[in-house]
């Protein structure tokens, strides 16, 4: 049994692109086989701190300890259930797979979309793209690619995931499928239990009217996330260059700006000058004028 998982283990190491999931993919009576693989990566943007014990700078550890046998690998543990005080029965991974049934491995799209049905706070962040897992699935996967292009539509349905019955959505990105976990309604605290107690203001039509006109100012219908940059993260990186090659840090101290004081119609107003001002300064609009 450690022969195997050490061997497993490898694998997956070895393996750049591995699945996080595998199963079926089901609309209606079109059935093909996808694996699905993680859509966010992380390990290039985070930058990860270790603790340090302060008097000799040497690195913390956490260790897995078994009380007889001391520090244990990993693939020397398994999983258990405490049914009671102090006992245990285990349970291997491969008992709990083959408890799912082939609907359990199966995503059922049960219905399909517009995008703008789905409030953004029912995601809950986990997505993944889904690939055909063998040839037999790529004529079918490519017509339900295009056909859901082509109609903008998301298939909604449910699959067991990570242990639990997940609703999940597919929709089509650049040629390929993309699902993305979603929350249960039961899940999301309400607005109303938080107990803010906010009233609409009255008489306030030209502050609304000049609001309206920030926001179709500042309306883009080809925003462009990529200009986003994580300069934070930067600044950590030269931060850590700098202590590597012995260099002191000195930081000068910045004081809080203090916001002046200002009316909402004059803020309003000088927003809607400073938006009409950049969108008229921006090469498309330049473009189009000249052309």
């Amino acid at each position: 049994m450690k022969s195997t998982r050490s061997k497993s283990t490898g694998q997956k190491k070895s393996d750049q692109r591995r699945a996080t999931w595998k199963g079926s993919l089901s609309f209606g009576l079109v059935t093909l086989s996808v694996e699905a693989f993680n859509f966010l990566n992380r390990q290039g943007s985070d930058i990860h701190f270790h603790q340090l014990h302060a008097k000799c700078h040497s690195r913390i550890h956490y260790e897995k300890v078994c009380p007889i046998h001391g520090t244990v690998s990993k693939d020397e543990i398994i999983s258990g259930y405490e049914y009671e005080k102090g006992k245990y029965v285990e349970i291997e991974p491969e008992q709990l797979d083959a408890l799912r049934t082939h609907e359990e491995r199966t995503l059922t799209i049960d219905a399909f979309i517009t995008p703008d049905e789905i409030d953004p706070v029912y995601y809950d962040g986990r997505m993944y793209y889904l690939l055909p897992a063998n040839k037999s699935s790529d004529e079918a996967y490519s017509v339900m690619v295009l056909a859901l292009e082509r109609e903008n539509r998301y298939g909604v349905g449910q699959v067991v995931f990570s242990g639990k019955e997940q609703i999940a959505i597919v929709r089509p990105v650049k040629n390929i499928l993309h699902m993305a976990m979603l929350n249960y309604s039961s899940e999301i605290i309400s607005p109303d239990r938080l107990g803010a107690d906010l009233k609409k203001p009255t008489h306030v039509d030209r502050q609304l009217k000049l609001a309206q006109s920030l926001i179709q100012g500042w309306s883009n219908s080809e925003f462009d996330f990529t200009q986003y940059q994580d300069d934070y993260r930067d600044k950590v990186q030269k931060l850590i260059a700098s202590k590597v090659k012995g260099k002191k840090i000195v930081v000068p101290r910045e004081s809080e700006p203090q916001p002046k004081a200002i009316s909402l119609m004059d803020a309003l107003k000088k927003s809607v000058e400073r938006a009409h001002k950049e969108r008229a300064d921006s090469p498309k609009t330049r473009k189009s004028r000249t052309a």
